[in-house]
Order: structure tokens, then sequence, then C-alpha cells
């Protein structure tokens, strides 16, 4: 570590994690209990066309910067005291030329468009193209890539963007950025190559062990995939472009922050940085051994497989690992050491959650009236739509919240279905429609979105238990799991428990702790997981046998309603021919 020109030395050792969202940056600061002393965010520019999701890294890590500095000030921390640091980000696609310039990826020709969000879909065709390939890695991503996944994505700009696929210097995941743009180190992490990119992490088994590797070849790229599907040019220079080394999460890049970046951030040079997490992965290494004592079994090994990750924001990903592979199909992985090292990693999600409560609320003929009403009172809408259901139940004498939905049942693919069925191509449904428009029927209609993504995540823990997982417990983490009425629901239509960590920014502690791994003081991730995660509110599942009777009834509606879509598909499909 470079040496402080501060006149004393560090009171206090603090990790910091950086966390880049869809729509912000935010930064927190930890102390070595794991405990949040402050943090702070950022905006971050956004442009939306269609299927096109875009973004500029520039605007990007000047929002890191501003998020960094303020959570400093308000935490009142001096930057000495900094003694780490990790990133975690959405697995957006970043392009950068020879100079670390942007490169755009937009049809506007915009050159501070080079990030590809997470979410966009323009390489759906892409996608369905890679699969019909049959390759073997695609068995290590539930037999499937996603239009969200990068193949699909480069594959698009190399037949869309001509221009713009020959002056790309390096492809990188946005958290593997980061750490680049921290540190001028562009080794990747395990995390976002096997999971976002086809890498088989596995090939590195003999190296988990290997305490003094930093940067190991990348020996997991499967060269015959690449050119199978007309990207062999990105092979070349041992694949200088997309990855020639990687590392696990937490391994200290480069020389630490370099002078440059810890002069935009406020910090010291030469600070450890860690190699990078994907977001909703990050919130998994801040959670999963967020359980209470009694049941934490410090030997067991086993012990860890029987929990499942919910990380509920924007979109919701659903983390299980398992120390055998387990090809589930419709999920992604397994993935070696992805998340927790030496663990395989099985990653189901949904693609609109948080995104798909916000559209049903903001496009309500009563969203205006409800969001004013919010604002006046200080709460938020989920809030105040949460109020109005419990006065709702008691007016209607009901026995339970959930029954109010009755009538109304929601199947929650508007952006597809990620998991278990992986369908990009599934539509979104609303059963029960009149032309109320009252604010009681948003209620209800929230409260029936709520209840489909809670039947989803349902649909995915039976699944993954159906294939070799024996997920017991839940742990939550993510805006959505501070909603009381989507957590119960969940608790409810799942059957197990849930338990909340003691810190409510799990993705940011996860980047936190890739820092302190970074640091040195703890032999592994794992080590600093156990010391740093704790557990917080437990929500059990009711015991009233009536609502267990009324969800496993909507619950065969919420399959039926696919089912039933995929014959009308068929029908038009066929008067269409």
């Amino acid at each position: 570590m470079a040496a402080s020109s501060s006149p004393y030395e560090p009171s206090r050792s603090l990790f910091l994690g950086v966390d880049v969202g869809t729509g912000s940056a935010r930064a927190g600061l930890f102390d070595e209990k794991g405990k949040l002393l402050g943090l702070s965010s950022s905006p971050i520019q956004i442009w939306k066309d269609g299927a096109c999701v875009e973004q500029s890294s520039t605007d990007i890590w000047l929002a890191v910067c501003a998020a960094v500095k303020a959570a400093c000030s308000k935490a009142k921390v001096a930057p000495t005291e900094v003694q780490g640091l990790g990133f975690a980000a959405t697995c957006s696609l970043v392009a950068v030329d020879s100079d670390s310039s942007p490169v755009s990826v937009s049809l506007s020709g915009d050159s501070r468009r080079n990030v590809i969000v997470w979410m966009d879909h323009r390489a759906v065709e892409q996608a369905e193209r890679i699969n019909s390939s049959k390759s073997p890695v695609l068995e290590y991503c539930g037999g499937a890539v996603s239009p969200e996944m990068e193949p699909p994505k480069l594959l698009w700009v190399k037949e869309n963007l001509q221009e713009s696929w020959s002056m790309v210097c390096r492809w990188m995941d946005l958290s593997d950025w980061l750490s680049y743009r921290a540190t001028g180190d562009d080794t990747r992490s395990l995390c976002t190559t096997v999971c976002k990119w086809t890498y088989l992490g596995h090939a590195h088994m003999h190296h988990v062990n290997d305490k003094n590797s930093r940067d190991m070849e990348a020996c997991g790229w499967d060269d015959d995939f690449w050119e199978e599907i007309g990207l062999g040019d990105l092979i070349e220079g041992h694949h200088a472009k997309i990855g020639r080394s990687v590392a696990f999460p937490g391994h200290p890049l480069g020389s630490g922050l370099t002078p440059i970046a810890a002069k935009e951030l406020g910090l010291v040079p030469g600070i450890p940085v860690g190699t990078s997490l994907i977001d909703a992965h990050a919130g998994g290494v801040g959670v999963i051994e967020s359980v209470p004592p009694s049941e934490a079994e410090e030997h067991d090994k086993e012990a860890i497989c029987n929990r499942m990750v919910l990380v509920c924001g924007t979109s919701t990903c659903h983390m299980a690992v398992s120390q055998s592979k387990l090809f589930i199909p419709g999920v992604w992985g397994p993935f070696w050491s992805a998340m927790v090292p030496e663990y395989w990693l099985t990653e189901g999600g949904q693609s609109a959650t948080g995104a798909l409560l916000d559209h049903i609320i903001e496009n309500h003929a009563a969203s205006t009236v409800i969001a004013n009403r919010a604002a006046s009172q200080n709460i938020s809408v989920f809030e105040l739509l949460n109020k109005m259901l419990e006065t709702v139940i008691v007016e209607q004498n009901l026995p339970f919240i959930a029954a109010l939905t009755e009538d109304v049942h929601v199947l929650p693919d508007f952006h597809g279905n990620r998991s278990p069925l992986a369908d990009p191509k599934a539509k979104g449904v609303i059963y029960g429609l009149t032309l109320d428009t009252s604010e009681k029927q948003l209620a209800l209609l929230y409260l029936a979105a709520v209840q489909g993504i809670a039947y989803g995540t349902r649909h995915i823990v039976e699944h993954c238990n159906a294939n070799g997982h024996k997920i017991n417990t839940i742990l939550a983490c993510g805006g959505l799991s501070k909603n009381s009425i989507f957590i119960q629901e969940h608790a409810d239509i799942i059957g197990c428990p849930i338990i909340l960590p003691r810190e409510s920014e799990s993705v940011l502690l996860g980047a936190a702790i890739l820092g302190a791994v970074a640091t040195r003081k703890y032999d592994n991730l794992g080590e600093a997981m156990k010391t740093l995660n704790a557990p917080g509110q437990v929500i059990h599942p009711s015991k009233d046998p009536k609502v267990k009777k009324y969800h496993d009834a909507k619950y065969k509606i919420f399959r039926g309603l696919y089912e039933q879509q995929l014959s009308y598909r068929s029908m038009i499909a066929q008067a269409l021919s």
C-alpha cells in the first residue's frame, strides 16, 4: 500500500462498497463488523429506445465519484480510514477503445452511449441463433443464453455497428470496467465472465487454494463456441478484448487504486481494490451468511446449500449454491465459484419485478392521486398502497389480506420469463379487469402483481428443488425487501421463512466485503462473509391453513395462464402460416 500523506494514522479500518444499479451509483462505508456507517447515491443517465437501453461509462464514473465523496463526508470518514474498496454493478456491457475512451454501441452514433444496459433486449434474434448452435457451453447457463447475456449483444454490435466493432479494444462487464478504471488492471472476475460470457470457471478448480494467484490465465474460454457463433475474432491475442486473465472475487487488482482514480474519488492511492461482482451476486455475498446463530452450523459446508437469496429490486435474482454441479433446465448455471468460492451457483431470475410494480402503478388512472397523497404523507407509494389494503380488509371483513385478489390474477412476465421457462417472448397477463379506475382498484391490482411475482419465485424454488437443491430458507435483500407486504406474501406463497439481514444495504456490503478480502485481513471470501454478515428480522409463513389453500389455488391459475398463452401463441402461428 502506498504511504499516506495524512499527518495521522487511521483510527478505524473501514471498507468501501460501490454499487452501480440501473438508475444510480451508490457508495457505502462499513466497519469491521459489517455495520453501515454512511451511504450516498448519485443518479446516472439512461437512454431508452424500444428494446435498446443505453448508458455512458463516463457519466457512470462521475456518479461513482460523487457518491463516494458524499458518503465519506456524511460518515465523517477520513480518506486514510478506507482500507479496501470493492465494486458491484449491473451486468451491462461496456465498450472502450485502445485509449480507454468510449465507443458507441448506439444506432444513434452518440459516442457517449457506450454501455448496453443489462435489460436491453435488442439481441433476441441473435440469442436464438446462438442457442440453435447447441454448443456444450450452453449446458452451463440452463441450456440457453438470454438476450441479456453478453454474447448475443456482442453479435448484435458486430452485425449492426461494424465501425464500432472494429474500434473496440476492450469489451467489459460494467463491474469489471469499474475495477479497471480504478486500478488500470483489466483482469476480469470469475463472477462476470462465468455468469454472462459463457466462461467455464471450473477450469480453475486447481487454483482455489492458491492465495498468491492474482491474475490467472484465462483458460476457460471455449474457442469453438466463439468461432461457431461468428465471433471468432474475439479469440485473437489470447482473448485480449474479452479477458486474458481472470480472478476470484475479492482478489486484489494491480497495485491498488491509481493516483488519478484516488484523486477523483477523494481516496488514498494504493488502497487494495478487490476483483468485482455483479450486483445481485454482491447481494448474495452480503446476505447469505446472515442466519441466526442457532441455525448457523459453523463447520457444516452443506448448511449454506439450504438457502436461497432473493436480491429484489428492479428485477429479482434467485441465488442458491451447491457442492455438486446441478444442471437445471431454464435456470442459469451451474457456475463454479461465481459467488461463493468452491460452490456451484444456480441463478434464477425475474427480469421485471420492481419495474413491473412501477409500471402497473404509473400507468393506472389513479396514479397521480396516489403519488401526490404519498408525497403529502412523506411515505412511499408502496407504503400508502399497503396501508390502503389493510383498511380494505377490515372494511370487507376478510380473514386475510391475500383474499382481496380472488378475482384478479397476474402473470408477471411483462419482460419475458427468465426462469424457469427461459422464454424471452413470454408476455404479461392481467386477468380480471373491469371499468373500475379507483384508487382501491389500483391497490388490488398492485397486490395481485406482488402475488404474481411471488408465485414466479415459488415456481423457481420448486423447480430447483425438483432438480437437486434442498432450499428451505429464503434470505431477501434489495429495495423490495423493505416492503412488508411483498415479503409476507412471498413467505406465505413459498411456504418457508424469510430472513432479512441486519444491514438492509446488502449489495453495498457485498461490494465492501470484496475490498475487505483484498486487504488480506481475511483468509478468504467465506471467512469475511461470516464475519460481516448479520441477521435481522425473520418473517414466517402464515400458520392459517386457509391461506395455504388459497395460494395453492391461485398458483394453479398462475401456472395455467402461461399454458394458455402457449396454446394461443400456437393457434395464431398456425393461422398466420
